[in-house]
Parts: structure tokens; C-alpha cells; sequence
């Protein structure tokens, strides 16, 4: 490479890291221990009671504790696992209301680029595993669901609704019966997290 080009990526590189090393936060973190679940207890950094690792973007725990129940399930057929993103549920909170922020600077879910991922791990009454995996994501404000099928200005695709702004946009399944077996669905306007 040309010396020339690699004086200008360094010194682009110093003037980045100088810049993001010196810029002010104007949010709250969990390590901060400020910042409060719904129960008002003050959330904390690694897996609570529950399975939940908020500064992670991630579950992992039996499938009802979810829920968040008092007190948590500690046994369970179902293992669940799901995996987030900011837009989701955030690790900050930046409005001040001390909570993890939901959709940050939009009003709702749709047009924010959130998404979701759940697996499920169990086993039927016949001691076969079974795996359920989805992927979902928030809609934007130019899509339009039509009998249940989510749809984008152009007219494709982009999966069934759920929870009313999102999105499913795969599912793969893991059973005997060959009828829930494998890829269930897949978009075909979209496959991938986020929908900005």
C-alpha cells in the first residue's frame, strides 16, 4: 500500500479514537446501578434470578421466566434463549426516566429497526428434542399488513404479523413430524435483522 494512504488512515484513525475517547455521555448505564426493572429494583450488570443479562441483549432460562414471575420458575420443559438489539431494549437509558430504553427516539416500535430472536429447547412426550427458532423484526411505517402478511411499499413480502407492529421473518423447526420440520418460513423481502 502507498505510504501516502497510509499516513491519511492513521492519522483518520488517531482523529476517531481521540474523538469518541473524549466525547461527553449523556446517558445513564446499568453500571451505574441507577437504572431500575419494572419492579423498581435497580438492575445490575450479568444474569439475574430470571435469566436475563440486560447489558448483554440476552435471556437464557426457562421459558416462562420471561415473564419475570415472583418468584422466578426454577424447573421447566422449555429452555428458552432470545437475543435483542437496542432498538429492542436497550442497555441506557436516555430520557432520564431511569427504565432501559424501548424504541429510543421513536415514538413506537415501527420504523426503529428493532429486532428479536428466540430459540426454544425441549423435549415431547417421546424423549425427542425439539428446537424452535425465530426471527422477528418491527416494521417500518411504509409497510402494510394485508390478511395477516406484513408488506412493503413495493408489494413484497415481508412476513406474518405479530404483536401487531412486527414481523416474522423466519422460523426453523426441529421435530419428528416432517410437517414442523426445518425451515418453516423465510421472507422473501427480507431474511435478515433490522428493517430500516
Amino acid at each position: 500500500m502507498n505510504t501516502k494512504i497510509q499516513k491519511v488512515i492513521l492519522m483518520g484513525l488517531c482523529c476517531f479514537i481521540a474523538v469518541s475517547v473524549g466525547a461527553p455521555i449523556d446517558y445513564t448505564k446499568i453500571q451505574d446501578g441507577t437504572i431500575l426493572d419494572s419492579a423498581g429494583n435497580p438492575i445490575t450488570v450479568g444474569y439475574d434470578q430470571w435469566g436475563y443479562n440486560y447489558q448483554a441483549h440476552i435471556f437464557n432460562g426457562y421459558y416462562w421466566n420471561f415473564q419475570r414471575p415472583n418468584p422466578p420458575v426454577t424447573e421447566g420443559d422449555v429452555v428458552l434463549q432470545m437475543k435483542w438489539n437496542d432498538a429492542w431494549l436497550a442497555n441506557t437509558s436516555r430520557d432520564g426516566d431511569n427504565l432501559l430504553d424501548r424504541h429510543y427516539g421513536f415514538d413506537e416500535y415501527i420504523g426503529s429497526g428493532a429486532w428479536l430472536t428466540n430459540h426454544m429447547v425441549s423435549t415431547n412426550d417421546d424423549g425427542v428434542v425439539w428446537t424452535y427458532f425465530v426471527k422477528i423484526i418491527a416494521v417500518t411505517d411504509t409497510d402494510t399488513p394485508i390478511d395477516g402478511i406484513w408488506y412493503n411499499a413495493d408489494g413484497i413480502e415481508i412476513g406474518p404479523v405479530i404483536w401487531g407492529s412486527f414481523a416474522i421473518i423466519q422460523e426453523v423447526g426441529s421435530e419428528t413430524d416432517p410437517s414442523s420440520h426445518g425451515l418453516q418460513y423465510v421472507s422473501p423481502g427480507n431474511a435478515g435483522l433490522g428493517n430500516l
